[in-house]
């Protein structure tokens, strides 16, 4: 038979890229070749296809088999490619379908005896596949759930390599063999707490609320004990749930981190990573695959760095473009992977070491130098792209509880953010938070509004991007307020938010 065609996805971040893979065979030494720019683990698939067609009672042809994964620049990782090569090697000896063949994708890993295993990515394989103009893609029968997620595509759930034969018109024997299921659970997402169960933080609670309303950057500094940690695990719960293209992303992100997905999740994702994360954890990469990191698995939701001051300063200095651009972009040797990275940035942190500096009736034992490294930790590129800096004191009276629930906090984030997203329909922005700085400078406001932002850059007491981060605020505030005029008032509360003072 002459060269076979069928398809495989390449992954390259969470963009998916088609490979066409041909097989050919030829009356030369018997052997089994794969080319085509193949890392360790698909340079294996050569043992893997053999053994599974031949437990599957689909023996490949003893002369020489030559698979080529096209285009052969195209850098190609994992056992992703398994079934398409399998496929392709068994056409050159076994009767089947070759239009059946050529406008199906296949995806999966396969075992010894035949049986596909899951591979994590599918979900963002079958958005390419589809995209591409394919209408039928074969999957392990353990990925199948999430494969459907995806509409306009025809999802086969293999168990078995035979399975995938017979659906292409190959006539051999049917097996009952148990399908491989995946070795991951899902787990249920903690349900946040309520606002209302805050405690002498009711400024703090008010603050959340215009984070929340704008998707602005928030650092905490306090005590211990004085909330931080119960305000930031309570965000999630009054932010807006995800929209349908943000769950696809979300979906993806969490595809290619092997967990298992039975449906478009909804509720806003929290990543809150240990401070003993190194640069790699937090932004992602990685020798072979390039996996995404906390940012990108935090991606349209919640990023939450607790002890923030703990953390290197090379760590936590790997946040600034991925802040500022909504994207993190990793370059590895021959591989270039882009994920999605808008997410709220939330940084709780003590004052020093010890947790004392500045505390009314305690006693800080840190010495001057200690406390200026401590504070040090979170650079000034990183602060300038804080947009709120809430002090926090420690509780004195348990009697000031919020008279704010979750529920009403929730409700008027919703109303504010309609408002914004009504305001900004013909731009591509929704939030304030994304809203670029000289569209703001061109915004008109109320006669004087902008004076005292004006006076503190003339000052330096902000920077340009401080100066376009406290004009997102103000609409923020202005959003909450009701208003589609931006005041002084709401310029000088923005500006008091942005320099971490009460309001």
């Amino acid at each position: 038979m002459s060269v076979v065609r069928t398809w495989a996805i390449a992954l390259n971040g969470i963009t998916g890229a088609l490979v066409e893979v041909e097989a050919d065979l030829s009356s030369q030494t018997p052997a089994f070749d794969l080319i085509g720019l193949a890392d360790k683990a698909l340079g294996e698939a050569v043992r893997r296809v053999s053994n599974a067609c031949f437990n599957a009672q689909l023996p490949l042809p003893r002369r020489r088999i030559t698979v080529n994964l096209s285009p052969a620049a195209l850098p190609k990782r994992g056992s992703g490619f398994d079934v398409a090569i399998a496929m392709a090697a068994i056409a050159t000896e076994h009767k089947i379908s070759l239009e059946s063949l050529h406008r199906t994708v296949h995806i999966g890993e396969l075992g010894l005896d035949g049986r596909l295993r899951p591979v994590p990515g599918v979900l963002p394989c079958v958005i390419a596949a589809r995209d591409a103009g394919f209408d039928r893609v074969v999957v392990p029968f353990a990925n199948r759930d999430e494969a459907l997620l995806v509409p306009g595509i025809e999802v086969i759930g293999a168990v078995a390599l035979s399975d995938v034969a017979r659906a292409h018109g190959v006539e051999c024997e049917e097996h009952e063999l148990e399908p491989i299921t995946s070795s991951s659970t899902v787990v249920a997402a903690p349900l946040p707490g309520d606002l209302k169960d805050v405690v002498g933080q009711r400024d703090a609670v008010e603050s959340l609320i215009v984070a929340a309303a704008g998707a602005h950057h928030v650092v905490m500094s306090g005590p211990p004990g004085a909330g931080k940690t119960m305000l930031a695990s309570r965000l999630p719960g009054i932010l807006p749930d995800l929209t349908h293209e943000q769950a696809i992303d979300v979906a993806c992100i969490r595809s290619l981190a092997g967990a298992p997905l039975m449906a478009l999740p909804r509720v806003v994702p929290f990543e809150a990573p240990h401070h003993s994360a190194s640069v790699v954890a937090l932004i992602g990469g990685g020798s072979g695959i390039i996996r995404p990191g906390a940012i990108a698995r935090a991606a349209h939701g919640v990023l939450f760095l607790d002890e923030a001051a703990e953390f290197p300063s090379a760590v936590l200095d790997g946040l600034r473009q991925p802040l500022e651009s909504g994207s993190i972009t990793i370059h590895r040797a021959g591989a270039v992977a882009t994920f999605p990275a808008r997410c709220q940035l939330v940084v709780a942190m003590n004052p020093c070491p010890c947790g004392n500096y500045g505390v009314r009736g305690a006693e800080c034992t840190c010495p001057s130098p200690a406390i200026r490294r401590y504070q040090s930790r979170l650079s000034g590129p990183v602060r300038d792209r804080i947009d709120i800096e809430l002090p926090m004191r420690r509780v004195t009276s348990t009697t000031l509880a919020s008279t704010v629930t979750t529920a009403q906090a929730r409700d008027r984030v919703a109303a504010a953010r309609e408002r914004a997203a009504h305001r900004l329909r013909e731009t591509p922005w929704r939030v304030n938070a994304e809203v670029s700085g000289a569209f703001l400078r061109r915004e008109p406001v109320v006669a004087g509004a902008r004076d005292a932002l004006d006076r503190a850059l003339e000052r330096g007491q902000i920077t340009l991007r401080g100066y376009d981060r406290s004009m997102r605020l103000a609409w923020t505030l202005a959003d909450l307020d009701g208003t589609d005029k931006l005041s002084a008032t709401h310029v000088g509360r923005a500006l008091l938010l942005k320099q971490g003072m009460a309001v």
